[in-house]
């Protein structure tokens, strides 16, 4: 069997970091067969499917599709104050991160290079790949239409596809700006209004494509630790974000970058946007607010310090967020679970 801490061994910056990549995307292991690489079977069906690690969430029309342990994915068409498991799911290894182009069409990406489509708003999935010869996580997946999108992952990873996901192509990256090879994970993936695809990673590197993938640039930020997450907010602005409460703001497509000011040494996993308001959440049950799009940051600690992996904002910019002990219950909402 491969080890379950399979992040634990990627993350290069410490243990810290190791800590919080558990949080943002973590390991699992799916049956071995002979000769070790894993066996995909379906996700299990389960009473306390909400109760499973959720590493990453995001709005298909109305709806919320979550992602996360074992091959959970749930559905939610409240807002998130209720869930339930989608109805097939055909691997058992964990998913980290989800994108939707439209209320129905959508992909997921994880462990064992595993990418997954649905044409049905996530009731159903169906495998377009996977790569039991390596143990190569992707942490993000970004498409842009129905037929162009981008997966990226561990030491550089780099997919794309021209063809919805029936085909993906190996994107070889330049080693970084004064590294010999290109290494470092890459943890994120957002676009800009204009198209602008971006990925934040390792050493205070945020990655760029005008592209949709097919060659990036490096914009170092001035920080030296990981960034797990980032968000295009409104007027152009960038956010990414990360260990230690470390957020770096540019009004200048990443041209150049001002620390903010996030008032918490918690790392941050997820951000999410609706016009002016964003929200992050991070570790031991830090959540921020800005109504200024990201200039500043309130900060607040839930009461139960869960650790928050994921949030997405409905059209009313109300928060619902995801944890590694499942869904957090919204203020007045029942302990959530799903049939």
């Amino acid at each position: 069997m491969k080890s379950t801490s399979l992040l634990a061994r990627t993350a290069l910056a410490g243990a810290l970091v190791s800590l919080s990549l558990a949080c943002a995307a973590q390991a699992q292991q799916a049956p071995a067969a002979v000769d070790g690489a894993p066996v995909l079977v379906p996700a299990v069906r389960a009473a306390h499917a909400a109760r499973a690690t959720m590493l990453a969430s995001t709005r298909a029309g109305e709806r919320i599709v979550a992602v996360g342990d074992h091959g959970v994915v749930l559905l939610s068409d409240d807002g998130g104050r209720s869930h339930r498991q989608a109805r097939q799911v055909p691997v058992d290894v964990a998913l980290t991160s989800v994108s939707f182009i439209d209320a129905r069409q959508g992909w997921a990406a994880g462990h064992w290079g595993v990418i997954l489509h649905t044409t049905d708003g996530g009731e159903t999935w169906q495998v377009q790949r996977s790569d039991a010869a390596h143990d190569r996580p992707l942490f993000a997946v970004h498409f842009f239409d129905e037929k162009q999108g981008v997966a990226v992952g561990l030491w550089s990873l780099v997919l794309r596809t021209d063809d919805g996901g029936a085909h993906w192509q190996s994107v070889e990256l330049a080693p970084p700006p004064g590294g010999k090879r290109a290494d470092l994970n890459l943890f994120g993936l957002f676009a800009d209004a204009r198209g602008q695809l971006f990925a934040p990673g390792e050493r205070g590197m945020v990655l760029r494509s005008g592209d949709k993938g097919r060659s990036w640039s490096y914009m170092p930020t001035g920080y030296a630790g990981s960034f797990w997450s980032g968000i295009a907010g409104p007027g152009g602005t960038l956010l990414v974000a990360g260990l230690r409460g470390s957020m770096y703001r540019s009004l200048d497509d990443g041209g150049s970058w001002q620390r903010v000011d996030t008032h918490t040494e918690s790392s941050i996993t997820a951000l999410a946007g609706a016009g002016s308001k964003i929200v992050a959440v991070g570790l031991n049950g830090l959540v921020l607010n800005s109504e200024d799009g990201g200039a500043s940051f309130a900060a607040s600690t839930r009461e139960d310090r869960l650790p928050l992996t994921s949030v997405v904002l409905d059209g009313q910019g109300h928060a619902a967020m995801y944890s590694r002990q499942g869904v957090v219950a919204r203020a007045g909402d029942k302990d959530p679970s799903a049939r």
